[in-house]
């Protein structure tokens, strides 16, 4: 039976990496990657959200393990990779070098790329690049670090959830604007305890949106080394985010039309309150030729269970296409 055959209820079986390690040091960098499925399997390579996230053990589920060769690897500062300077040498040119380096280093001469959220735009942005080493492309709950994606996940999103924004708003205590600047100016430059608290109104936050649900209650005191590990997501999303994730000076979506012959899935929950379902609209009208499924009863959570079906099943359904041509 072909994989997008079969009725997707929930996760593959967990598994572990049946090889794991590091790319070469470059730039202060080592990267971590691991190979989970069959290692003769159609190649896939992962992209985690973020940015500053890292790969987890239930992204490895999200993959047939008898029809799938699947690599993740934790982005420059995240994760299990190492550095000296999480900041230093990490742009999204940095990162699309990375993958073409992993690439290499595994034998693959092309792979399918899935992403979500900020994997999702990374994702575009490689195959704007690189059209030539992918098979397609399966992108969830894109985020294209437009201005106006800023200003609503800072700004705008209170619609949504007023009375979690008001408590972002009240830890923020805002000097100035837009919002977004103040927030990361904080988290790149203030005081160690400053930067704390913004780090964790900013994940209470963005908790509330991806949820869809809100507790008023003080925010908790993390162990050291959960402050370190929040500190550094939130610096490096920063980072990026100070720069609109580095994408090209005219924005990402102008330099998606060459990408029409390839197979790219879009999906995206219409109850996205993190990344909005314009944006995948957006990149709908920018590549012709490629399909989108609007996911009604779904948000930005790749593992609220309509979400993770329907994710599974195109993932499934393009593997299904690409070991049919052989």
């Amino acid at each position: 039976m072909p994989m997008s055959d079969a009725t997707l209820h929930d996760l593959y079986p967990p598994i572990e990496p049946y090889q794991h390690g590091f790319l070469p040091e470059k730039d202060g960098h080592s990267v971590y990657f691991e190979e989970c499925g069959n290692p003769n399997g159609l190649p896939v390579v992962f992209l985690h959200g973020g940015p500053g996230s890292g790969c987890g053990p239930r992204h490895r589920q999200l993959f047939h393990p008898a029809h799938v060769r699947a690599i993740l690897f934790d982005q420059r500062g995240c994760g299990r990779s190492l550095y000296q300077n999480a900041l230093q040498a990490n742009t999204t040119a940095h990162l699309i070098d990375d993958m073409e380096r992993l690439r290499e280093h595994l034998h693959i001469e092309k792979w399918l790329v899935v992403g979500g959220s900020w994997g999702g735009g990374l994702g575009l942005a490689y195959a704007s690049d690189h059209p030539d080493r992918c098979t397609g492309a399966v992108i969830r709950g894109v985020f294209l670090s437009r201005p106006s994606d800023l200003i609503w996940f800072f700004e705008e999103a209170k619609q949504c959830m007023p009375d979690a924004w008001m408590a972002f708003h009240r830890h923020v205590n805002p000097r100035g604007s837009p919002l977004s600047q103040v927030v990361c100016d904080v988290l790149l430059h203030g005081q160690e305890d400053l930067a704390l608290r913004m780090a964790l109104a900013w994940q209470a936050w963005e908790n509330a949106l991806t949820n869809r649900h809100y507790q008023d209650k003080p925010l908790p005191t993390p162990s050291a080394q959960e402050a370190a590990t929040l500190l550094a997501k939130y610096r490096l999303q920063s980072h990026y985010l100070q720069h609109l994730c580095f994408f090209p000076p005219d924005g990402l979506l102008s330099h998606l039309g060459h990408l029409s012959h390839m197979p790219v899935s879009l999906i995206h929950g219409r109850l996205d309150w993190i990344c909005r379902p314009e944006a995948a609209w957006a990149v709908y009208q920018a590549i012709e030729g490629s399909r989108l499924q609007m996911i009604d009863s779904a948000g930005h959570n790749p593992f609220e269970a309509p979400m993770t079906a329907s994710l599974m099943r195109e993932i499934n359904t393009r593997v299904d296409q690409l070991l049919a041509k052989g």
